[in-house]
């Protein structure tokens, strides 16, 4: 991308209104040039999951969407690994007249963005990766995905084994890590390895976990990642970490920020989801 301000904006969850607000705000519309970078999970749980993708969609190279974990899980419903659930608001797009055509532009979505010194993923990033690993692991999944066999592929994907990186990883494994760490993580031992089964909030995690970005010797501190995924920590700016999700499914914010400068759009938005209930 060249010219013009880059907006990154937290998931957007299949919450439409919010987004049409955001992109209607004055400091964001009034840039016709601008260009966005969504760090994924664009639908499920809102009541627009379809309107949303469509939205997106019809940006076209004005817009980069990384893949998120529910991103992915609409992948796998439509190739029938998994079935959606109660809490899914996702049906419609699978029931879509164009559905295949949704899916395919999904498929071909990005794990992983890096511009302006900026790496866009959905969740994280491991301490061993540095950009160019982050970036090539990203693309082996990504070739898979747009590949002719990324159903049965897909199948590999769920599970929380294994908890780290090693190069050596192969099949199943390899596919694993590289898909949870991208899309997944929130905390890890301070070794790096990842834990998925506590779900606190910020400060509240058992002795022995840290955020994933201050494990020590994090290879990507030289740059700035962007991120969501993590509503309950909300928005966090730092120089090396950027999170944006506001938890605009759960009553929060959807929120837009302007790589060049970090200033801050947020909309409010309606409480379609209630974390208490979903727990």
């Amino acid at each position: 991308m060249t010219g013009g301000s880059i907006w990154m904006i937290g998931d957007v969850q299949g919450c439409c209104a919010p987004l049409e607000q955001l992109l209607s705000h004055p400091d964001i519309s009034s840039e016709p040039d601008a260009h966005f970078w969504f760090a994924g999970d664009l639908i499920n749980r809102g009541p627009q999951s379809l309107a949303s993708l469509r939205r997106i969609i019809a940006m076209g190279d004005r817009a980069i969407s990384v893949l998120g974990n529910h991103d992915l899980h609409l992948l796998a419903a439509a190739a029938g690994v998994r079935k959606p659930s109660k809490s899914d608001t996702i049906d419609e797009i699978l029931d879509a007249p164009d559905a295949e055509e949704l899916i395919d532009w999904l498929r071909f979505r990005p794990l992983a963005h890096f511009e302006h010194d900026h790496l866009l993923v959905h969740a994280g990033v491991l301490a061993k990766w540095d950009v160019a690993k982050t970036l090539a692991l990203a693309g082996e999944v990504e070739t898979m995905l747009r590949g002719p066999n990324w159903r049965k592929a897909l199948q590999k994907m769920y599970g929380n084994e294994p908890t780290h990186w090693k190069d050596g990883h192969t099949g199943g494994k390899r596919l694993r890590v590289i898909i949870n760490a991208l899309t997944r993580m929130r905390l890890c031992t301070p070794r790096g390895h990842m834990e998925f089964n506590t779900k606190v909030a910020p400060g509240a995690w058992p002795a022995g976990l840290v955020p994933w970005f201050d494990v020590k010797g994090r290879q990507t501190r030289d740059v700035t990642i962007v991120f969501g995924h993590w509503s309950t920590l909300g928005l966090l700016v730092r120089p090396d970490v950027i999170c944006l999700d506001t938890g605009c499914v759960w009553g929060g914010e959807l929120t837009a920020m302007r790589l060049q400068d970090r200033k801050l759009v947020q909309i409010k938005c309606s409480q379609f989801r209630d974390p208490l209930v979903e727990k």
